[in-house]
């Protein structure tokens, strides 16, 4: 990739991310949703800390790492919706008198996703230090949670531009959201895997990704460096990102050929 097509990277970049904070409605959400649902779980799950060999002293620490995954949630709606609104308006067209692959495309178009995503992670943070949480890890890994989260918005960010590329459709991508939804319910989310009483329940969240974001993130408030539950952190996330990368570049190819 040469400094000229650098360039058009970074304007495509930009614009993405002006465009996204102009829109308060996609912003505004994911910031108070996910602190809404924290404070209504933090106060009615708080008695979930009698539960013998629950791994915090506070539903709060436990619960502080959903809202990261939730803003990374809200990242894969983003990244999709605005795709597929530059597919609808014709900017992805006018995109093809260029020199830039899909690639690097998508690179553009992630961008206003994940400023948004660190936006909210670092508000998350300050609000969860602000109600009480503890983290294990220290100002370091405070600051490796939002790198982290940051990550998690890149994965499923690939997996709404996969959608926004294939179907166009700011519709479609948005509903998906409760389809993932679903996923993050199946698993440590809520509870550790070994608490988990309904052994259908506890195999689905160990075969489910989304589990491994959950409790690598989890290790660095209620347990510190954690080294194992790290590297699954890092597996699971560079997985989802190279499916979600890959798929929805030959996805955007195959619409820019097409048109």
């Amino acid at each position: 990739m040469n400094r000229e097509t650098i360039g058009e990277v970074g304007l495509i970049a930009r614009r993405s991310v002006r465009r996204t904070f102009r829109q308060p409605a996609l912003i505004v959400p994911v910031i108070l949703f996910p602190l809404l649902l924290l404070a209504i779980n933090a106060s009615g799950l708080d008695v979930t800390k009698n539960i013998p060999n629950f791994p915090a002293d506070s539903y709060l620490d436990f619960a502080l790492v959903v809202t990261f995954m939730q803003g990374g949630l809200f990242a894969a709606t983003t990244a999709g919706t605005e795709l597929a609104n530059d597919i609808e308006t014709g900017f992805l067209n006018r995109l093809q008198l260029t020199p830039l692959k899909a690639p690097a495309i998508l690179v553009g178009q992630l961008a206003g996703a994940l400023a948004v995503a660190f936006i909210a992670s670092v508000v998350y943070l300050a609000i969860g230090l602000i109600a009480g949480a503890h983290i294990a890890a220290g100002v370091g890994g405070a600051l490796a949670l939002i790198g982290l989260a940051m990550l998690v918005a890149l994965a499923f960010g690939g997996l709404g531009a996969i959608i926004g590329a294939r179907t166009g459709s700011a519709e479609a991508v948005q509903g998906m959201f409760p389809l993932l939804f679903v996923f993050f319910f199946l698993s440590s989310m809520n509870l550790p895997r070994d608490l988990i009483a309904q052994q259908w329940f506890r195999t689905i969240a160990t075969w489910n990704p989304v589990s491994y974001l959950v409790e690598g993130l989890r290790s660095l408030v209620i347990t510190g460096w954690d080294g194992t539950a790290l590297w699954r952190f890092m597996v699971a996330a560079g997985a989802i990102s190279v499916i979600g990368f890959v798929g929805a570049s030959v996805s955007l190819r195959t619409r820019m050929e097409r048109t």
